[in-house]
């Protein structure tokens, strides 16, 4: 009696953690995490929202021994500038050695944002002369700022720059030099890229460490500057060699259209799982549904871009999903056939099934990670939801399915008829 209770819990337990899944999955946790039917929670990909595809190629002459190193730099510097100019749903992938490609999906002005990507971002403090006081290397931090920054009165947007305890020194050296030249030389310009940003005289040595930018500025332009300086120099030009305006090849409604799809497709698996196996159908459609909800969740948390690929990447992982259970049931009819009891041949077909249902999942979390680090774009974004996929999918079918059959056999519900099979050999056991 004890063990039954103990099965009745932690299937009690199993059942509740999956409903509440499934809870978070659709309604979400308020702000902090949306559910997968609010709009924007998913970010979609440009086959199903339309958007900018731009590829920059690195301006570098042969093939420089840390041109890899930097390239990843890059990337990181390009995902820095995404998210400061708002596109946080953009992706920045390398394609070859020299070649990043920037796909950011309901773009309003692309040419905007070619223009402000691909900024080298070269921050200079100059004299008259355009003798080099500082650069973007001395810069400790950089944020936007609003308030009286030139002492006039009133508020306006600004940058705020922090240098470093060497940088101070430099500056204070040359300020102190530079407020001793006549009218008109005494400034020092601040250059972006070769463009001034702004050029104040300068009266008297400074020796602070908070240096400001100020100009005609709003809230936009002002972050955007203070990410720019904020992600780093560029370690090369970059050189725009294509810029394609892409329209929504699936439709505006793709994607709610793939949804009522694959959720018609999962239905009828279900239903055939439900047919040949019976109570373990049953248990595996519940798997199923922690699958899915998990997978939804997972997209939303970390805000993976959803395309045409991604989606089948998710259908090819449930399909994964039900072949491993196809298997472990397959052998748990065997072993009821040839005579043992239903505990023996649950515990003895998934110990079977398991090496076969580990191999296949293993063997094609490696193709997709192959795929995601040789390939580029959409091809990266189909094995990422592979390789989710195929990791939740061997979540469902080796441990909630385990457990959720274990509690079911524990609580004594073990009649063979209950799990596909008609005639149990010697062991035949009522329910």
């Amino acid at each position: 009696m004890q063990t039954k209770q103990k099965s009745i819990i932690k299937f009690s337990v199993m059942l509740i953690l999956i409903i509440l899944l499934s809870l978070i999955a659709v309604f979400g946790l308020g702000d902090a995490l949306p559910g997968v039917f609010t709009e924007g929670a998913i970010n979609e990909g440009l086959d199903l929202v339309g958007g900018s595809y731009i590829v920059y190629e690195a301006d570098v002459e042969g093939t420089p021994e840390n041109l890899a190193e930097n390239m990843d730099a890059v990337k990181q510097m390009m995902r820095s500038r995404l998210d400061t100019l708002g596109y946080t749903e953009g992706s920045v992938t390398l394609s070859g050695d020299r070649r990043v490609i920037i796909e950011i999906p309901n773009i309003s002005d692309p040419e905007e944002a070619v223009q402000k990507l691909g900024s080298t971002a070269v921050l200079q403090f100059v004299d008259y002369e355009g003798k080099v006081i500082l650069e973007g290397g001395d810069i400790v931090s950089a944020k936007a700022a609003y308030g009286d920054a030139t002492g006039r009165g009133y508020p306006t947007w600004y940058v705020s720059l922090k240098l470093s305890d060497a940088a101070t020194s430099k500056f204070a050296e040359a300020t102190k030099r530079v407020s001793e030249l006549p009218d008109g030389n005494n400034y020092i310009a601040i250059t972006l890229d070769g463009e001034e940003l702004s050029a104040p005289l300068v009266e008297e040595e400074l020796t602070m460490s908070d240096v400001v930018i100020t100009g005609n500025y709003d809230q936009e332009s002002a972050q955007w500057l203070a990410g720019v300086i904020s992600s780093g120099q560029l370690p090369f030009a970059l050189t725009e060699v294509q810029l394609t305006s892409v329209g929504p090849t699936l439709g505006e409604k793709a994607l709610s259209s793939s949804v009522i799809a694959g959720g018609i497709g999962i239905l009828l698996v279900m239903l055939f799982m439900i047919i040949i196996y019976r109570l373990p159908g049953i248990v595996a459609s519940v798997a199923l549904v922690a699958y899915i909800s998990l997978t939804g969740i997972i997209l939303v948390l970390f805000k993976i871009n959803l395309s045409l690929p991604g989606i089948a990447g998710i259908i090819l992982s449930i399909g994964m999903a039900v072949d491993a259970n196809v298997v472990i049931f397959e052998r748990i009819k065997e072993e009821l056939r040839v005579g043992k009891t239903t505990a023996a041949a649950v515990k003895s077909g998934f110990k079977r099934a398991f090496s076969a249902v580990f191999d296949s999942n293993i063997t094609t979390l490696i193709a997709a990670c192959v795929l995601w680090y040789f390939g580029s774009g959409t091809v990266q974004g189909f094995a990422i939801t592979l390789f989710i996929g195929v990791l939740l999918s061997m979540l469902s079918a080796i441990v909630i399915t385990r457990i959720l059959l274990n509690s079911l056999v524990g609580m004594e519900v073990r009649n063979p008829a209950l799990y596909g099979v008609r005639h149990g050999g010697a062991a035949i056991e009522k329910l």
